[in-house]
């Protein structure tokens, strides 16, 4: 047999540059990986935005939203598409499959907006626009600023048309939305009363504004010599400018704008507040676009930030407010420390057994080479140094040694023979290739199912799974290079009386348990039926426990963020809200761990689709050093304080690196119900809400269905109206010139448009009443009040009209109550939707992670039988066998029970990291029982042994390397297992899962393997005798 070691062994200078050539590629790789929290599972996500100033959420639904929606539904590739109309604004929000591109979706979403525009509403006053985000829906960078003597319309004008346009150039930076305010305007706040005895109507101002106010082009001179360009002032811009506009005229006197109306400088819209820890703000939210790193792109933000300051008026002050990248760092650089203390963990365990510096080095140069080549593969596949990355890296440094144990031990058991070093080095390896070649396919055979795993799990642990292949397989090279090489030169026999008291010590107890596990290996061999009875039972636990286990999606994290919404009743009217906002960030600022709260009011997105009843808020923790209590506790904390708060109710949630999209909502977990009709879903919307409200193990329970608004109804009589000559056009331009807000005027400047905003004086916005005396202008005629040919009614409407695919629908969101896993919330909220018995045309389905979750539930089962199918294929090639892999894979179940038994006790979910760490354990516990038959074949083979003889000999001899590698794995994990800081909630679980399952499996396998394979021995030498026989009775025989 070909020795493929060999030319490694006698070419040491080669091997040594070998060596030192993928160290320092891995050097100069690990310099250029990029930061980030997690692998990108950024779906393709682009939200479409229009708005109409003053028009009804229905209104919005139908004419925007529905023509949009219809062509959006001819684009490929999106999965998800809700929309969510309100007062003036509507929102289409179209996510994406994984595989779409951005830039791609983006083009055809362009497309349908444009295919979409003759449908929509002509006196829109902009195309719709879209932006490219990241489907997590939050905001990577809160940024405030503040005056101490400029007004919010003049600070909201330098963030949007100065600061937004800086920070939306750089590189990876999707959005910055600018909140708390809205762009100067020159308001012009009619009497109506005034003009009534004028004899003027609302629709002659806003011609009047519209056409004393232009900016057209005019055309140029131009002779042999020079071009000369025309202007005029027929663009005017402020508040005096308007004033003295003539409007109309009476009796021979002009009338001016000033005589009607109140002219003034002002802001686009009255309804919009913004506060920073109680002071009045303007609040930019920065958003990065899908696939950008998010490390990389605060890192730019912040190189500019010291120039936009430097463009900002000394009055004005830009803060930065959150940075959700400061636990991002926190946590990545705890996981490089967790990653230190594995190693040194991992080589102490080789020490201990080893007790020979010289001999402990071999190892150690194998787990360094390994791990530090793994970061230049990482480089060239576009992975980033993150969590789960170096969490990957972390565990392997168990598995990585594992390989230089086996060859180093087989080495130094052939030196301790008296075989000389240089030829121990080459038959030790000769003998154990193979199982080293087992060993490390086998386990990465295991990761094969993840790697194709699709959705959100599959595209967060595909850079895990490929890391960690990566690191076992060039662990297998070097252990079959460098570690042979390493040990021909390095290694030397013990002469007698050489070992200190501390080795001979050491010595005497690991003949002790050896000596412990003889006895008892003896009696299981002699009592077989005992421990097929104890591995029978596991696989019973295994289902037991399946049962018992929590299970959730992702573990909660405590990034020091928390975001949060408040709602007030359907018909709080702004004033109210901005009150409610007020005493919601004192109560919040109160508490001790909080550093800075920053949030906004008045419809301007944020949770609860924006409605005109909802704010939305921003949290900044003190560094978790500062603080001794979690996100979680702070929320828990503080929520009785705000429910005290009258007026108002508060959500807050700890927000989490990982956003699988779903609609904004005040809670993390979402439910959606969509029917044909509203009438179907103004019924079963509000059954389902209530019975979620009732349940115990929900929390913050709440409907983006809000149907209970107040609306004025204008009835009027048509016949009457129009002896009048009053058309329901006429009437419409009246109420919107009045009462919408509306924009009848723009003014170009070189950095943004402004406008002229026109509507009733605001002592009359206060009650429905000033409808009746509300004058409509009849052409040729005079003005008529609405109330000569109509009355007015009292009745509800809905703050927001959402769909789903096209569909009516509503989402009622939940957190989960202390204790309760989503897993659990889930199982109990079908339950529930099932005893309500809605009828079939009500469509109900989990949305965003929850969602994800029942998705990645249902594929578990699968990618574990994936697992062990590709398992067995490898080591039933490897072996030419169909009944060794069955000996090897009858391991597996005492690994998964005792990783539930760990996570039960120690009160963790079974998610998608804790079920990583049960794929790991396969790959380690699997090892174990290869060494063992490997090395039993080759004695039966080689030596002629019994299959009694060579089994006991194998668990007798590969005694010491299983300990070591079982250790080394265990500890290996344990500063997952143990870990604090930020992000431990994302390690400890598949730290706990992997020490849990090892002590356990540990313990059962030493004695399950070897019985195992005896039986399977019996059957084969039985089928065999049978076989044999048959011929021999024969016709065959006969003849």
């Amino acid at each position: 047999m070909i020795n493929l070691s060999s030319p490694f062994i006698r070419r040491p200078v080669a091997t040594t540059l070998m060596a030192i050539a993928i160290v320092f590629a891995g050097l100069i790789a690990f310099r250029q990986l990029p930061v980030a929290s997690l692998p990108q599972v950024d779906f393709a996500t682009i939200t479409v935005a229009a708005t109409l100033p003053g028009a009804s959420p229905e209104v919005m639904a139908s004419s925007i939203a529905t023509p949009l929606e219809r062509q959006f539904g001819h684009i490929a590739g999106v999965t998800q598409m809700t929309s969510s109309s309100t007062l003036g604004v509507t929102s289409v929000t179209l996510q994406f499959d994984l595989s779409r591109d951005v830039d791609g979706a983006a083009r055809d979403v362009e497309a349908a907006i444009n295919a979409a525009r003759a449908d929509l509403p002509a006196n829109l006053p902009s195309n719709p626009t879209y932006r490219k985000i990241n489907s997590s829906i939050a905001p990577i960078m809160v940024l405030s600023l503040t005056s101490d003597s400029a007004d919010r319309g003049k600070l909201y004008d330098l963030a949007s048309s100065i600061i937004s346009q800086k920070i939306a150039q750089l590189q990876g930076v999707g959005q910055v939305q600018v909140v708390g305010s809205s762009l100067p305007a020159v308001r012009v706040d009619l009497n109506p009363d005034q003009l009534h005895s004028y004899g003027i109507g609302t629709q002659n101002v806003a011609q009047a504004l519209s056409v004393q106010n232009s900016n057209r082009p005019k055309g140029q001179f131009s002779d042999e010599l020079t071009t000369t360009e025309i202007t005029a002032n027929d663009q005017i811009s402020t508040a005096k400018d308007f004033a003295p506009i003539v409007v109309g005229s009476n009796n021979g006197k002009v009338v001016r704008l000033r005589d009607v109306a109140h002219v003034y400088d002002s802001v686009q819209t009255l309804r919009s507040a913004g506060y920073v820890n109680g002071k009045p703000s303007v609040i930019l939210l920065v958003f990065r676009l899908p696939n950008a790193n998010v490390i990389d792109t605060v890192d730019r933000i912040k190189q500019e930030l010291p120039s936009i300051r430097a463009s900002v008026p000394a009055a004005d002050h830009l803060q930065l407010m959150l940075d959700t990248t400061t636990t991002i760092r926190s946590s990545v650089n705890d996981v490089e420390v967790a990653l230190g203390l594995s190693i040194l963990l991992v080589i102490a365990v080789v020490f201990v057994f080893l007790r020979s510096p010289r001999a402990t080095l071999i190892p150690g140069a194998a787990v360094a080479i390994s791990l530090i080549g793994t970061f230049a593969v990482m480089y060239l596949l576009g992975f980033t140094l993150d969590n789960l990355s170096l969490m990957a890296l972390t565990v392997s440094t168990g598995f990585v040694v594992d390989d230089a144990i086996v060859v180093m031990e087989n080495i130094t058991r052939l030196i301790e023979r008296g075989v000389p070093t240089f030829r121990a080095a080459l038959q030790g390896t000769q003998e154990v290739a193979f199982t080293v070649v087992a060993m490390s396919l086998s386990l990465i055979a295991v990761f094969v199912p993840i790697l194709f795993m699709g959705g959100v799990p599959g595209r967060l642990f595909h850079e895990f799974a490929f890391t960690l292949a990566t690191s076992v397989a060039i662990s297998m090279v070097i252990s079959l290079t460098v570690t042979p090489a390493m040990c021909a030169f390095l290694l030397k026999p013990a002469e007698e009386g050489q070992h200190n008291g501390l080795y001979r010590w050491s010595e005497r107890g690991f003949d002790y348990v050896l000596g412990a596990y003889r006895t008892t290996l003896g009696w299981a061999l002699r009592h077989p039926r005992t421990v097929v009875f104890s591995l029978v039972m596991t696989l019973v636990l295994n289902v037991l426990l399946a049962g018992v286990v929590k299970k959730g999606l992702f573990p909660q994290q405590d990034t020091g963020t928390i975001f949060g919404g408040f709602q007030g009743s359907q018909d709080a009217s702004f004033q109210s809200m901005n009150r409610s906002l007020l005493s919601i960030q004192g109560v919040i600022r109160k508490d001790p761990a909080v550093e800075n709260v920053a949030g906004f009011t008045g419809g301007q997105g944020g949770p609860g689709g924006g409605a005109s009843n909802s704010g939305f808020l921003f949290i900044t923790l003190k560094p978790r050093s500062d603080r001794d209590i979690s996100a979680t506790g702070v929320v828990d904390r503080l929520r009785p304080q705000l429910d005290a708060i009258a007026g108002a109710s508060t959500f807050l949630q700890a927000a989490q690196d990982l956003g699988v999209g779903g609609r904004q909502s005040n809670a993390q977990y979402q439910y959606q119900l969509s029917a044909d009709t509203v009438d179907a879903l103004s019924k079963w919307g509000p059954a389902m809400y209530h019975a979620m409200q009732k349940m115990p193990q929900i929390k913050d329970v709440t409907t983006d269905q809000q149907n209970s608004g107040l609306q004025v109804l204008l009835d009027y009589d048509r016949m009457t109206a129009a002896r009048f000559g009053i058309t329901p056009k006429l009437i419409d331009n009246a109420l919107y010139y009045e009462f919408g807000e509306s924009q009848v005027s723009t003014i170009y400047t070189s950095l943004n448009q402004y406008y002229v905003v026109m509507e009733a004086n605001p002592v009359l916005l206060s009650s429905p009443s000033t409808l009746q005396s509300t004058y409509v202008h009849a052409s040729g005629a005079s003005s008529v009040p609405l109330g000569a040919f109509s009355t007015t009614r009292i009745s509800t409407s809905p703050l927001a009209v959402n769909h789903s695919s096209f569909f009516p629908s509503t989402t009622i969101s939940f957190n989960l109550a202390p204790g309760v896993s989503l897993g659990q919330a889930t199982t109990l909220i079908t339950q529930m939707q099932r005893k309500l018995d809605m009828p079939a045309d009500i469509v109900t389905q989990f949305a965003g992670t929850a969602q994800a979750f029942q998705s990645s539930l249902s594929s578990e089962p699968l990618l574990v039988l994936g697992a062990l199918f590709a398992i067995y294929v490898v080591l039933g090639v490897l072996y030419e066998s169909l009944i060794h892999p069955i000996t090897i894979l009858t391991t597996l179940p005492s690994a998964s029970v005792g990783a539930m038994i760990a996570l039960i006790l120690f009160r963790s979910e079974l998610d998608v990291i804790s079920l990583i760490g049960i794929f790991l354990l396969i790959g380690i516990v699997k090892k174990n029982a290869i060494l063992m038959i490997d090395f039993a074949l080759q004695a039966e083979r080689t030596e002629g042994k019994s299959t009694e003889e060579s089994i006991f000999e194998a668990c007798m001899l590969r005694f010491r390397p299983i300990l070591m590698t079982t250790m080394a794995a265990a500890l290996g994990a344990l500063p997952l297992a143990l870990g604090h800081g930020a992000g431990s909630e994302l390690r400890r679980p598949l730290g706990i899962a992997i020490v849990g399952g090892l002590i356990f499996s540990q313990i059962l396998t030493l004695y399950t393997t070897p019985v195992i394979y005896l039986y399977f021995d019996r059957m084969r030498q039985r089928f065999n005798r049978r076989h044999t026989r048959r011929p021999a009775g024969g016709p065959a025989a006969q003849s």
